[in-house]
């Protein structure tokens, strides 16, 4: 299970070390792909697949299933560590998610997210506050003990 928040940086090539715990979880290859909210999102390659076949399954009749579709396997690129423990993020998903110079990496149980600081400290202040009235709002769907 991912889990933990860590500050990094990018290099001038595009590059961002990863928490160790991460590496040994993540495995030699994995999925990094747009995320919600502006992050980008990190799956081993057995919950990129899990999760790949459960969008496959959506209708693709409508077209906000394809445009989903688009959106995550379009900027989907597997990847894999260098010797350091980095990854060379695609410009592509650079730009997606703003990641110039600071970012926060996070583990969110499932998959980890990358996140430009500012982002991330925009949507924090946003929704930390909020956290009591979610979590109510989670009652409805499961047996969630704090």
């Amino acid at each position: 299970m991912f889990m933990g928040e860590y500050a990094h940086t990018v290099d001038a090539k595009g590059r961002v070390i990863m928490p160790a715990k991460f590496r040994e979880e993540l495995g030699a290859t994995f999925v990094v792909t747009r995320g919600l909210e502006g992050c980008l999102s990190v799956y081993t390659q057995e919950a990129w697949a899990q999760f790949a076949e459960s969008v496959k399954k959506l209708q693709a009749s409508k077209e906000n299933v394809r445009a989903f579709k688009r959106f995550l396997f379009g900027s989907a690129a597997e990847l894999e560590f260098d010797k350091q423990g980095r990854i060379l993020i695609p410009a592509t998903l650079r730009d997606y998610g703003k990641l110039i110079k600071d970012v926060v990496v996070l583990g969110t149980g499932d998959k980890i997210e990358i996140w430009s600081k500012e982002a991330y400290e925009v949507y924090a202040a946003k929704t930390v506050p909020a956290m009591e009235a979610i979590a109510e709002s989670l009652d409805s769907i499961g047996d969630l003990d704090f």
